[in-house]
């Protein structure tokens, strides 16, 4: 990384991903030093930048040099603040206490999300990150070579809108780094398209906890004005829901995200007696999802 300034320290916080980096001004950040943060997270895929605490415009514009942002599409937020950004105090909506990657009920996820931490309670509200890079690379060679081949349906069902659902490969490769991710999530992947109901029960089961393994994560504990930015493209997170008192984050995403696997998926959707099996709801969901997409008759 021969791009960051001198002034700047970078220090790891696990071995899997994860720094936090010291020396940045994101409100006054030139090219020079968006180029660098750039690279930082990369190779660390979550990184946070302590003592920044910008204004709403700043944080806003800082997004916007990594690209478009978007609001979340389904959960209220305050109305007096600008739609780019997403602000969620705990006392009135809850954390995000299951493993996920923002979004992926979408077509084009959320490429990355940057975090302000407002507001935080001295102790507890940790989250958590893992590397999907690192869940791909443990996988035994037979267990890679079957996940290469899926594709899973996630949806919006933790929103209430299960009707907002598309399929993404099971494992993704990352446009700039070429490495594969393990892509399914216990929050939003519902169903392996190419198994059977009880099949994809089982490998789902298994593959949304293995992600979560401690030898694949970092734990992060924030101090209010603290900026956090990670990578959708490789990571999941979970929030801590072990704590007393106000937490208040505001949230922009930045969107667009192509999502692509290591080739065509290699079997056809699971049949039975030339029709997906209606004994589930998934199962329903996944029929008029495909049929929707000309993907079956």
């Amino acid at each position: 990384m021969s791009n960051i300034p001198d002034h700047w320290e970078v220090r790891r916080l696990a071995g899997a991903l994860g720094a936090e980096v010291h020396g940045p001004d994101i409100s006054n950040a030139s090219p020079e030093d968006i180029e660098a943060i750039k690279s930082i997270l990369l190779e660390h895929m979550v990184i946070f930048l302590p003592d920044q605490s910008p204004t709403v415009e700043a944080h806003i514009s800082f997004g916007r040099h990594f690209g478009d942002l978007e609001g979340h599409p389904n959960l209220s937020s305050d109305s007096s603040f600008p739609p780019e950004i997403f602000q969620l105090q705990a006392s009135k909506g809850g954390v995000a206490d299951e493993w996920h990657t923002d979004l992926t009920f979408q077509e084009q996820p959320a490429l990355m999300s940057i975090l302000h931490m407002v507001e935080c309670p001295d102790t507890g509200g940790d989250t958590l990150w893992t590397s999907l890079y690192a869940a791909y690379d443990e996988l035994s060679d037979p267990m890679k070579s079957m996940c290469d081949g899926l594709t899973a349906l996630h949806d919006a069902l933790p929103h209430n809108r299960p009707e907002e659902m598309t399929i993404h490969p099971v494992v993704r490769v990352h446009p700039l780094t070429g490495k594969k991710a393990l892509y399914v999530n216990e929050h939003f992947t519902r169903r392996i398209v190419e198994m059977s109901s009880t099949e994809s029960e089982a490998v789902l089961s298994y593959l949304t906890r293995w992600v979560s393994h401690p030898r694949f994560t970092v734990r992060y504990h924030w101090q209010p004005g603290t900026i956090g930015i990670w990578d959708n493209r490789c990571t999941q997170h979970f929030v801590l829901n072990d704590f007393e008192g106000e937490r208040i984050i505001q949230r922009v995403t930045v969107v667009g995200d192509q999502v692509e696997g290591n080739g065509a998926p290699q079997w056809k959707p699971w049949l039975r007696d030339g029709r997906l099996s209606a004994t589930s709801r998934h199962d329903r969901q996944l029929y008029m999802h495909l049929k929707s997409k000309g993907r079956i008759d």
